[in-house]
């Protein structure tokens, strides 16, 4: 099965240094790893939270798709999108917002902060802070609960954001899913070595602080104007450098193999000055960014190219996030109004044929699995399996899931068969799994209900 990772950036400003460390670096080698499927966003609703400048946000959607592409992203391999083109990821939002408890809001370093800072300043704890601020991270967990990612690259700096979408889906998966879990439990994923770049001041490198080291902006000199102004103690060529210290080796160290490390450090103790330390910085930065600038410079000159990027990902998005949320919909009780015909008390029952998945094994010692209509009439065949395991998940996800798990599904649909026929017989499916569990939930409640009523009368 693959591992769907996801990651993004917010769209206020322009990308630095930092954004490609600690983001989007470690998203796009991840996204080339065999048995990943990738899911990568422009965070764009989550910009409105900071910044009110229409024209800066649209501004920064430009650079930063721009910055993606220029950096390696293949489109083809991977889904990129905006986040305001899925309409889904904002009803997820609200689904999410109704199950989650206000106390754990409060507990969020994004909103702790402000309050912080709003009473050490002997203002109203929450002065300035909005609804979006405060709910910030249950707009993270939609973004990436639509999807059910398994891993989220991301700062050391927002791994609580993933622990909280992780009780939001568990709570969620516990109210709604009728024993199924919905969403899948996401991973903070950490590159341990450079998790958070310091700025040239050595605070967290972040525009809010004013301490960025571009990326692409200003060329080549912009880098090393930059990387200039980074912030070393008065110690003078020729005495020996504290490593541990420095924050020019933590940017040094982001780009270098270990051995250069290793040469870095040795020097820098043996006297290397601050000046020549710098140069080496730069050198090294612009071999690793230098041919990026000039196709992030195309494609600034072409926006038009860009946006068809996005629509074309946002088409690919939506063809998994619009059987979800009509999935999640039916299981909070959003359901389409339907009469149900009441059977007369002395009717017998009778049984509806359904469509049905079966699992065998042929004689050339693989396993497989396929969908037949009612009537016997073969809609999906698998591909050959050599793990029974792997055909039986293959199975459970297809009856819970539908077409939410067909995309990856090893199947081809028979011949002369339709993707509408195919789309109703697995819906058929999931509404008849759904109800045999709703009634295995029942019994198991009743039975609970009357044994501690028993009990309560012994």
């Amino acid at each position: 099965m693959n591992q769907r990772v996801l990651t993004g950036i917010t769209t206020t400003g322009t990308p630095h240094l930092g954004n490609y460390v600690g983001a989007i670096r470690p998203a796009i080698a991840a996204s080339r790893e065999a048995g990943v499927e990738s899911f990568f966003f422009l965070a764009d609703y989550h910009a409105l939270i900071k910044c009110d400048d229409p024209a800066r946000i649209a501004r920064s959607r430009l650079e930063i798709a721009a910055t993606w592409l220029a950096a390696g992203l293949d489109t083809g391999r991977v889904t990129f999108y905006a986040q305001s083109d899925i309409p889904e990821i904002t009803e997820l939002n609200w689904l999410l917002t109704c199950v989650t408890a206000k106390g754990q809001m409060n507990r969020a370093h994004a909103y702790k902060a402000s309050v912080d800072a709003n009473e050490a300043k002997g203002q109203e704890p929450d002065d300035g802070v909005t609804m979006g601020l405060f709910c910030y991270p249950i707009l993270m967990a939609a973004d990436i609960l639509m999807f059910n990612a398994h891993r989220v690259p991301v700062g050391r700096d927002q791994v609580q954001h993933i622990e909280m979408a992780r009780d939001v889906a568990q709570r969620f998966n516990h109210q709604f899913g009728a024993g199924r879990e919905l969403f899948v439990l996401p991973e903070a994923e950490i590159e341990e070595s450079v998790a958070t770049l310091p700025g040239l001041d050595g605070r967290k490198m972040s525009k809010s602080y004013d301490n960025t080291v571009p990326l692409f902006e200003g060329g080549a000199k912009g880098l090393k104007d930059a990387i200039a102004r980074v912030v070393t103690d008065s110690r003078l060529p020729g005495e020996p450098k504290d490593p541990d210290s420095a924050h020019l080796v933590t940017l040094h160290d982001a780009f270098a193999d270990a051995a250069t490390r290793e040469a870095f450090r040795r020097d820098l103790v043996a006297g290397l000055g601050w000046g020549d330390a710098k140069q080496r910085v730069v050198d090294l930065v612009e071999a690793h960014v230098g041919s990026m600038r000039a196709h992030y410079a195309e494609l600034m000159a072409h926006p038009e190219r860009i946006e068809d990027v996005l629509q074309a990902g946002a088409a690919k998005a939506r063809q998994t996030a619009t059987p979800f949320i009509k999935e999640l919909r039916q299981a909070v009780g959003l359901r389409t109004m339907v009469a149900v015909a009441q059977p007369h008390a002395q009717a017998v029952t009778e049984k509806v044929a359904l469509p049905l998945i079966k699992q065998y094994r042929e004689a050339d010692g693989l396993f497989y699995f396929k969908l037949t209509d009612a009537h016997n009439h073969l809609l999906l065949q698998s591909t050959g399996l050599a793990d029974g395991r792997e055909a039986g998940n293959w199975v459970k996800r297809l009856k819970t899931e539908g077409d939410a798990a067909l995309a990856e599904a090893p199947v081809a649909r028979a011949e002369g068969v339709s993707a509408e026929a195919v789309s109703a017989a697995l819906a058929a499916l999931v509404e008849a799994t759904q109800a045999a569990d709703a009634e295995k939930a029942d019994k198991a409640a009743n039975k609970a209900a009357n044994k501690a009523a028993k009990a309560s009368q012994a």
